[in-house]
């Protein structure tokens, strides 16, 4: 049986062929750019298998996602940047570094410790790999580095929402209780209406119907730039009690999509028996479906 090693080696040497002289024509044309919405795809392709608790579908998905590191490396090695030895030095250095109350003398006997230290170890490479670099060295009267600095913008809005709080929360910014984010949460739901006072008449209307905006009074600018500040909000205190509660607000609300679908499809079907579509149907007959069918997977249970 080969090795783990062996086996790595053979996926790596496999890619180096598929982009190299008489390889895959697709694999050689592409580019760092182009890779990149493959890799968000596989990322949640792995997550999706992992709530379904697809253990068989899961190595997989993870090896499609693997293959997107030895893509980016191959990539790098042909231009000459770095090579996938340099990815598995830097990660096997940063898990020894990042872990010295495993790999060397320092204490941490709960997990938010391990997490304070975590953090500080980072803070501190990046000032190192930045002084190494010829970047910005700390001066007397530069600004000391920020708690939130190094969030990447372009993650999912409820991932970078909860990496923001979280490293607010770890220096102590949080609430005491989950109750106060209970009553923030009414907060913005009072300075949402408060705003909404302020919506032509006859108010928001629900869009499903017809034409996609057909009808809807026009807002100012202004407004609707006061709307999205007080439902984003409303969005970040949602963010906040899930990080309260140890949960994944993107795993969550992926969930929650997937049991709309689920029932919405029911709905669906049930209608079909009788050749028609939820277009056809009342709101109430719709509502009284979508009971059915929440009815319907409390009784499968």
């Amino acid at each position: 049986m080969p090795t783990t090693g062996e086996r790595f080696e053979r996926a790596v040497s496999i890619m180096s062929r598929l982009r190299g002289p008489g390889g895959c024509p697709w694999d050689r044309e592409q580019t760092f750019d182009s890779i990149k919405p493959y890799t968000i795809e596989e990322t949640y392709e792995v997550l999706e298998a992992i709530d379904n608790r697809d253990w068989d579908e899961l190595p997989g998905e993870l090896g499609d996602l693997l293959l997107q590191v030895l893509f980016y490396a191959q990539m790098a090695k042909d231009q000459g940047t770095f090579s996938i030895d340099d990815v598995l030095d830097r990660l096997s250095n940063k898990l020894v570094d990042r872990h010295p109350h495993v790999f060397g003398d320092v204490k941490a006997e709960t997990s938010s410790e391990v997490l304070r230290n975590w953090e500080a170890l980072k803070t501190e490479e990046k000032k190192k790999r930045l002084e190494a670099g010829g970047g910005k060295s700390a001066k007397k009267d530069e600004k000391p580095q920020s708690v939130v600095a190094g969030i990447s913008a372009a993650m999912p809005a409820l991932l970078e929402a909860h990496k923001l709080s979280s490293r607010a929360a770890g220096v102590g910014f949080d609430w005491p209780n989950v109750q106060g984010l209970f009553e923030k949460l009414q907060e913005e739901t009072e300075e949402l209406q408060e705003q909404l006072k302020e919506f032509p008449a006859p108010g928001p209307q629900p869009q499903g119907r017809g034409v996609a905006g057909a009808g809807r009074p026009p807002i100012s600018e202004d407004l609707r730039e006061r709307l999205e500040g007080e439902v984003g909000d409303l969005f970040f205190v949602l963010v906040n009690i899930a990080r309260y509660l140890s949960l994944d607000p993107e795993s969550a609300l992926k969930k929650t999509n997937r049991k709309f679908k689920r029932r919405f499809q029911w709905m669906e079907d049930e209608m079909r028996v009788s050749g028609r579509s939820p277009q056809e149907a009342s709101m109430e007959e719709l509502e009284s479906l979508w009971q059915r069918a929440k009815a319907q997977e409390r009784d499968a249970k």
